[in-house]
């Protein structure tokens, strides 16, 4: 980087991008070919030998134990895009029955799995251990080198999702896993392993504590297993489990490619469709930092909040009534009665919510049942249903049907009479250790697993009940991102870590990378705490640092001061560009957190020749512009770019725009230039 004469310009070179794609993404018929021959060898009409998952039955190998069992194989077509194999082993003697279900992807590179043990028998079955939902080698092609793409989980420290690299030469381990039980708390759980032009994505569901090994020895092939990180355990007379799920997704190409072909399909099979549409940008209001969520918060505030923000012009989609709201808040925190405080609301939340939807405005409420401390009703009650020690916080068990369906009934009869909208539910503790202190050394991982799959069962049950209400997941943050999770809802709330401009300009460049619906909290200055009033400035910088899909708004309407009239424009400039954040990503810069850098990203939506640039200057960078080199135009075609914030426009040709780059001047530093560009006509 070197500074030039005259408005001092650096031309980024940005390595994570390969040759300009011409019009976009699109899966290449080698791809489809690839994975389809993938799936015929696993899970064809003679799979034994390439099973590409693992375990041990009574001290034996199950790849030992296949031939001598009977091994079935079914399909189907479930619809258009998708069909259905399924192969069952049955063991004679034990009565066990292992069922791996399979789901192939038409229309795109990918298959997924899940593994079913059942015993049929009215015995125990022999003890079932390290069961690896996926064990498979991959052989090495070429001279390249293996590369394993991964990334940080959401730490609350700054540098959550943040993308890391790891070469996996000779001889090479890496052992990567979740922590505490919540499967994105210190990393995520989502990989792209690399060998030079093609590759695989592999993405694990599963919303507990998940280990995966990257291993490679002298030789030339990268072994892999995922799975749950304990299991050995009996089976007990019609008992059934599962195990995590895996998705692959098989590619050719580059590596930048390869992350939107995945974008493509999260959009297109897993993000939730409540009433059958995908979620919509939305922006939301809360009161949060004025009452302490809403420990302090009464309706006659939150009708005043509600109505302060229509006053300023700020349409917010959804009233955000977070933690407080509940009987026997006396302190926090404080859960495990989850029953409206009448003192405070004596007319329940549904007062709040009518008077929200008369203005146009929907509901959303934080929720946290799994925790329960003491004193509260759960606690008091029903203590067959927690795991823990008695004096301390204990952890609802899910895997319990009674707690399972009491919480169901209980939350779908708040939802229903409170007139709530939107359904938040939060994870603030680590559920590992109760899980295990719960197991005995032949039912090692079993509490894990049935608290799991009751996790996923409670919130079909509340789907299926409200099937046009979006879910919001939520665990300190981000720490519950896993693609099962995702499959039912989306995190409104990504990091607990503070509103920092350089931290939340990574979150949104690492983060895109894998989820393309995310959402955040957003202030109009940088240096504000998050709870507390007083005067707010007005930054762009910090705003636009803070956008995602999801726009939560923290600031304190009740100051009269604030420059509303600027986070107007603000607001209006992100509903011009909210849709694009369903495009394909880009990253136009490395992802960084240094004051002296610059960071740059792009969303395009090839098929509409529209998209739209996000550049930041940091507050210590020297350099006045820079040239982004842009992906997915068309060489052949003009594009028209508008800065939001001059409004000026010029037009450059796709060609030059890919080749030689957009240049992009910011005079302010820090700041930050917002451009949205179409197809010229």
């Amino acid at each position: 980087m070197h500074p030039l004469p005259g408005p001092f310009k650096y031309a980024v070179a940005v390595a994570l991008m390969a040759c300009p794609v011409a019009r976009g993404v699109t899966v290449s018929p080698e791809e489809l070919k690839e994975a389809r021959q993938w799936v015929t060898a696993r899970f064809g009409e003679t799979p034994q030998t390439q099973l590409p998952f693992s375990f041990s039955y009574d001290g034996k190998p199950f790849k030992e134990l296949v031939a001598a069992g009977k091994l079935s194989r079914e399909s189907r077509k479930l619809d258009e895009r998708r069909s259905e194999h399924v192969l069952i082993w049955t063991d004679p003697k034990a009565n066990l029955t292992v069922r791996c279900v399979a789901v192939e992807y038409h229309g795109f590179p990918t298959v997924e799995w899940t593994l079913y043990f059942k015993n049929t028998g009215t015995a125990d079955t022999p003890i079932i251990e390290n069961i690896q939902a996926l064990d498979a080698g991959d052989g090495r092609r070429g001279k390249d080198e293996f590369l394993l793409h991964h990334a940080v989980g959401s730490p609350a420290d700054g540098s959550d999702y943040s993308p890391l690299e790891t070469p996996l030469g000779p001889n090479a381990r890496k052992r990567i896993s979740a922590a505490g039980g919540r499967p994105t708390n210190s990393d995520l759980c989502y990989f792209n392993v690399q060998q030079g032009g093609r590759g695989t994505i592999i993405a694990v569901g599963w919303p507990g504590q998940w280990a995966a090994e990257f291993t490679r020895g002298g030789g030339e092939s990268l072994h892999i297993t995922i799975g749950q990180e304990l299991t050995r355990f009996k089976l007990l007379p019609g008992e059934e489990v599962r195990s995590p799920l895996i998705a692959l997704q098989f590619w050719i190409g580059d590596y930048i490619r390869s992350q939107n072909v995945w974008r493509r399909w999260m959009i297109a099979h897993n993000l939730p469709r409540p009433g059958g549409k995908l979620p919509t940008p939305l922006f939301f209001g809360c009161s949060s930092r004025a009452y302490e969520e809403m420990i302090k918060a009464d309706e006659e505030k939150q009708v005043m909040f509600i109505n302060r923000y229509l006053e300023e012009g700020l349409k917010i989609d959804y009233w955000w009534m977070d933690a407080g709201w509940y009987v026997n808040q006396s302190g926090w925190p404080n859960v495990g009665t989850w029953e409206v405080d009448l003192k405070r609301f004596p007319r329940g939340l549904r007062a709040i919510s009518d008077h929200a939807h008369a203005k146009g405005v929907k509901t959303l409420v934080w929720f946290e049942p799994e925790r329960v401390t003491p004193g509260t009703w759960l606690y008091e009650k029903h203590p067959e249903w927690l795991l823990g020690k008695d004096g301390e916080q204990k952890l609802l068990n899910l895997g319990n049907p009674d707690a399972c369906k009491w919480l169901t009934d209980h939350i779908d009869k708040l939802l229903t009479e409170q007139g709530i909208d939107l359904y938040r539910q939060d994870f603030n503790i680590d559920p590992l250790r109760y899980w295990r202190d719960s197991d005995a050394p032949d039912r090692q991982g079993i509490t894990e697993i049935k608290h799991v799959t009751g996790y996923l069962a409670y919130w079909d049950g509340l789907r299926k009940r409200h099937p046009d209400m979006l879910i919001d997941s939520c665990a300190s943050g981000g720490r519950r991102n896993d693609l099962e999770t995702l499959r039912r809802a989306v995190p409104l709330w990504r990091s607990d870590h503070p509103f920092v401009p350089n931290s939340q300009q990574s979150m949104t460049y690492g983060l895109s990378l894998w989820i393309p619906y995310h959402g955040t909290g957003t202030v109009a200055c940088e240096n504000v705490g998050y709870y507390g009033g007083g005067f707010t400035p007005v930054e762009p910088y910090t705003f636009w640092s803070n956008v995602v899909p999801g726009l939560g708004c923290g600031i304190d309407l009740r100051v009269k001061e604030i420059d509303y009239a600027a986070l107007r424009k603000l607001l209006g400039q992100w509903r011009t560009i909210s849709a694009y954040y369903y495009g394909d990503f880009y990253p136009l810069t490395s992802c960084n957190r240094h004051n002296g850098s610059w960071m740059a990203w792009q969303f395009d939506m090839p098929d509409k020749g529209e998209g739209m640039i996000q550049v930041f200057r940091r507050k210590e960078s020297m350099f006045r512009g820079a040239d982004f080199k842009l992906g997915g135009l068309d060489p052949a075609k003009d594009y028209a770019f508008t800065n939001l914030d001059t409004d000026k426009s010029s037009v450059f040709k796709g060609r030059d725009l890919m080749e030689a780059g957009l240049p992009v001047d910011i005079a302010a530093r820090p700041g930050a230039a917002v451009l949205v560009y179409k197809v010229a006509q």
